[in-house]
This record gives structure tokens, C-alpha cells and sequence, in this order.
């Protein structure tokens, strides 16, 4: 098992805060996709962390409208 500690997953974004969301939506997102039901499969979150890593995946940060 693989362990992720916030510095790892922090140095691709801006903070460990974000990181987290990032992975969690990117995690989401790969779970739309069909996938092979091996064994050997790692789980979503463990790939959405490894890929956030190793700075394969690109965001960006959307503002927040205001409304009014």
C-alpha cells in the first residue's frame, strides 16, 4: 500500500487543502469510465493521488460567482 502524505500530493497544487478536492473529483470522474474488474486493479482514490503525484492531472480554479 502505497502512502501519500500532504507534501507529496501538495507540490502540484497550490495547497493540501486543494489537492484533496482535486483527487476526490478526478476520482469521480475516472468512476464514470468502464474499468477492467481484476484483482489487481488499484482503487479510484489510490490513482487519482498517484496521477496527482506525479503532476498528470491539469485544473484550474474557477472563481466563485457572487449573486447579485
Amino acid at each position: 500500500m502505497q502512502v501519500f502524505t500532504p507534501s507529496d500530493v501538495s507540490k502540484h497544487a497550490a495547497n493540501k487543502y486543494l489537492s484533496v478536492l482535486i483527487a476526490a473529483k478526478f476520482a469521480r470522474v475516472l468512476n464514470e469510465f468502464p474499468r477492467d474488474r481484476s484483482a489487481h486493479e488499484k482503487k479510484l482514490t489510490t490513482r487519482a493521488l498517484e496521477e496527482l503525484a506525479h503532476g498528470e492531472i491539469e485544473y484550474r480554479v474557477v472563481p466563485r460567482r457572487r449573486p447579485g
